[in-house]
């Protein structure tokens, strides 16, 4: 009788990769001419996966998130993963702003590719959301790739990890 192979769906962004990514955009804003003179902290919780960051004004803060999603583009951190918050107004003109990683699947995005699996038929694939993951299994290698195939064209919300495979 032929064993069930199976992978791992999960999603998140190397911390270490946001950090280098943090890094250069606090060298890169202190030796802009723009920002001489100017307040701007960039906060980076690696716990939480939260950075905080703080400008002067508006202007000032959509340079700042344009530097650092331009970092994180370079560095392969996903963009998807990023929730990029609301600016809330701090003393005087200046903003405030939390920016969010995604590191791990929720329940409705969980469902979303769950369903999305059903709904595109494939044979023998079965799919179980286990906490932060979705573990896809089918008799059939080929048909795992074929789901993979799929997941990475689907537009899911977040960027996707593929991994722990069992055969």
């Amino acid at each position: 009788m032929a064993s069930n192979a199976s992978f791992d769906v999960s999603t998140g962004a190397d911390l270490q990769e946001v950090d280098n990514a943090i890094n250069q955009a606090q060298k890169e804003i202190a030796q802009r001419y723009d920002f001489k003179g100017t307040t701007v902290t960039i906060d980076f919780d690696r716990t939480k996966g939260e950075i905080k960051l703080a400008a002067d004004d508006e202007f000032r803060m959509k340079q700042v998130v344009d530097v650092i999603s331009g970092k994180f583009a370079k560095r392969a951190v996903p963009l998807q993963n990023v929730d990029w918050g609301e600016d809330e107004g701090a003393s005087g003109m200046s903003v405030r702003r939390t920016v969010v990683l995604k590191q791990a699947l929720d329940s409705e995005t969980s469902k979303k590719i769950v369903k999305a699996i059903k709904e595109q038929g494939f044979k023998k694939v079965q799919s179980s959301i286990q906490g932060d993951e979705v573990r896809i299994s089918s008799p059939s290698k080929d048909e795992l790739q074929a789901v993979m195939t799929f997941l990475r064209t689907a537009d899911v919300g977040v960027a996707l990890k593929f991994g722990n495979f069992r055969s």
